[in-house]
């Protein structure tokens, strides 16, 4: 069985669950977890922020809720509301972070999103990736040089496919997967000890 975490970098409850799967992987050491990018803002919907008025408040509601932090940076990068978020370029950022440290994608995940979320960077400038893989310890012009390939487009579109193919249309949601049963541990919002119930649950062998 492996966990699939399916989430988008540019979005908000997927930063506030972070907290929530660093716990659960840190539990869970034998389980492996897969890291897919879903396509939150592409195509029409990758506009200016402003045109999504809901943002604040939402951004609001998921720190109560989750005790998640909104950076100064992120505040002063989307005041103009001028910013666009752009998911593929998103996806290709966590692609390039997998390809170059596949054991850490989800740990890379969360870093990502800090990036954007606290110290307001945006997940469209290759400057991003190396300050994400400097501080990680990693090689950084590997993890540039992934995020600008021609096959970076390639990685993001398989993972928007793999996100319509588990039949994932909610960020974050993570999914325990054991051969071709996949089971939802976590759409949106759980407790580390919420997403332990469910994964007991699933391996209690019943009783005849």
């Amino acid at each position: 069985m492996k966990l699939v975490y399916v989430f988008d970098a540019y979005c908000g409850w997927s930063h506030g669950f972070s907290g929530t799967l660093r716990e659960t992987v840190s539990r869970h050491p034998e389980l492996p977890v897969e890291v897919v990018s879903g396509g939150l803002f592409t195509g029409a919907r990758r506009v200016p922020i402003r045109e999504f008025g809901h943002v604040q408040g939402a951004n609001t509601q998921i720190a109560e809720l989750t005790g998640a932090e909104f950076g100064d940076g992120y505040e002063r990068l989307i005041a103009d509301g001028s910013f666009v978020m752009d998911s593929e370029a998103a996806a290709r950022g966590v692609a390039a972070l997998r390809r170059v440290a596949p054991d850490r994608a989800a740990e890379l995940a969360d870093v990502l999103q800090r990036a954007f979320y606290v110290h307001g960077l945006s997940l469209s400038d290759p400057a991003t990736y190396r300050k994400v893989a400097e501080e990680a310890g990693l090689d950084a012009d590997a993890v540039v040089a992934a995020f600008d390939a021609p096959e970076a487009h390639n990685a993001a579109a398989d993972d928007f496919h793999r996100c319509a193919e588990l039949g994932v249309t909610g960020f974050p949601t993570l999914l325990a997967v054991d051969g071709v049963r996949v089971t939802a541990l976590a759409r949106g919002h759980a407790t580390a000890d919420e997403i332990d119930r469910r994964l007991a649950a699933l391996t209690t062998t019943p009783t005849h």
